[in-house]
């Protein structure tokens, strides 16, 4: 895929919301400062930033991906509802100070080149994909989230693991990690060991209440 990754970029920081390439995201704008974001990509080139802001601070993970603006709709109540779709991951190089209500930054994507180039295998084998799965339906089911397990199956196993690691019930630190994580082999190691533990955790408690 050939696409020009622009160097400065708006941003739009969110806490607790970790994003990745090749994912959906639907957003519901109604602050001001990112109605503007939104209207200033629309009229420009359609593609915003997303990246998570920490806890209880202005400052923002030196991590995010770019993601391109696929459907949006403007309310009568002003508010934009749209669908953002994952391109690539970046990193931060510094804050550009303008004159205007949300952020813009400088950021390279070289470390993460590896997220526009045709996708072809994986070096996994089928047995540790699998294990995988089924480990995350167990994890699933422990915590009462629903998906279809039939048609999810059908997706890029890439797609499979980047929708995994934005959905998964755990801890904003855990999906920052699987985020900046560069190879989905190393991801899905990184998944599988995360979850393994909240297994573990979950069996453990159950034994001690015993």
């Amino acid at each position: 895929m050939k696409f020009d990754l622009p160097e400065q970029i708006p941003i739009f920081p969110l806490e607790g919301v970790i994003y990745f390439p090749k994912s959906n995201l639907p957003l519901n704008i109604f602050e001001q400062r990112y109605l503007d974001l939104v209207n200033d990509c629309i009229k420009k080139n359609k593609l915003m930033g997303m990246i998570q802001s920490k806890k209880d601070s202005d400052e923002v993970y030196s991590v995010g991906c770019l993601g391109r603006i696929t459907d949006y709709k403007r309310s009568e109540d002003g508010r934009i509802v749209l669908n953002l779709i994952g391109l690539n991951r970046f990193e931060i190089i510094k804050e550009v100070k303008l004159n205007k209500k949300y952020r813009e930054f400088i950021v390279k994507y070289e470390k993460f080149n590896y997220d526009l180039q045709k996708q072809e295998g994986i070096e996994l084998e089928n047995n540790e994909r699998k294990l995988l799965l089924d480990k995350t339906k167990v994890f699933f089911n422990k915590n009462n989230l629903l998906l279809n397990w039939k048609e999810f199956e059908k997706i890029d196993y890439h797609q499979q693991i980047n929708t995994l690691s934005m959905i998964a019930p755990i801890s904003n630190e855990e999906k920052q990690k699987l985020l900046e994580t560069i190879t989905i082999t190393e991801k899905t190691k990184i998944l599988l060991k995360i979850i393994d533990f909240y297994l573990f955790e979950t069996i453990d408690t159950n034994n001690n209440m015993q």
